[in-house]
């Protein structure tokens, strides 16, 4: 039997919305990281499906602070303008100006937040990770792991050089920072990656090249023809052949890991 609820766990200033489903007794628990998009029904389904296989899913809301103004439809406002930028003026402040001009009062702190301050934005929402990873320990759990998807697989990838994960899975998210924090990372990882993402694929050369220096222990797929956010089912790009692969080795994974 499944259960499921929302909780507020204490972090370095606020409180900050989780999302948990959880079978009777779970062999391990999963810290589900979301899209740009926040804590939406797309993470919530997932988080319902690792408990289906039997695992505690923990899914924050990393824009508890921002929830008035970070929702979806704001973001995705923003969003569309900013990635039609071409790729060669993404670096020039003068374009982002146009943008920021563009905006009401919400779509401008949307940009300081995910835009031009994603960094900053970024260094606290690692924070409010590893305040989940100390509450999933406090709970009892000895066995904890790190799921993210896009933005939320960066922050994934960035929490195992953090806290000593049992194990990583990234969906299509950044490398570490810097790379050679890879050094730092306890547990297997799991990266699955669409083909067709140029931005993240070009670091994979360097992750292979960390992954080898500091002898760490990686499994690597590219699905080809597929897109960024391709496991997502609520998005336009969602492809089925590979999300259900990739699906398959996120339980293989983890069913390795709760032996």
């Amino acid at each position: 039997m499944l259960s499921e609820k929302e909780i507020f766990y204490n972090s370095y200033d606020s409180n900050i919305r989780a999302f948990i489903a959880s079978p009777e007794n779970p062999k391990l628990a999963v810290i589900v990281i979301h899209e740009i998009w926040g804590l939406n029904d797309n993470i919530k389904d997932i988080s319902r499906r690792l408990a289906n296989e039997g695992y505690f899913a923990f899914a924050p809301q990393l824009y508890t602070k921002y929830e008035n103004i970070l929702t979806p439809e704001n973001i995705q406002n923003v969003m569309r303008k900013v990635w039609s930028i071409p790729a060669e003026k993404r670096t020039d402040p003068s374009t982002y100006n146009e943008i920021i001009s563009s905006l009401d009062e919400n779509g401008k702190k949307v940009v300081e937040l995910l835009v031009t301050g994603r960094a900053k934005m970024e260094e606290q929402m690692i924070k409010d990770l590893i305040k989940a990873y100390e509450y999933l320990n406090s709970q009892g759990y000895k066995k904890i792991v790190s799921m993210g998807f896009c933005m939320g697989g960066g922050l994934a990838f960035q929490l195992a050089t953090e806290v000593p994960l049992d194990g990583t899975i990234v969906f299509y998210g950044r490398n570490p920072q810097p790379i050679d924090a890879v050094q730092k990372i306890k547990g297997p990882i799991l990266g699955l990656y669409a083909g067709e993402d140029p931005p993240i694929l070009s670091g994979l050369p360097d992750l292979i090249s960390a992954v080898i220096k500091y002898k760490k222990d990686l499994e690597l797929k590219i699905y080809p023809g597929a897109y960024h956010a391709f496991f997502n089912d609520r998005g336009p790009v969602y492809n089925k052949d590979a999300a259900e692969d990739a699906w398959e080795r996120v339980k293989n994974f983890l069913k390795r890991l709760s032996k």
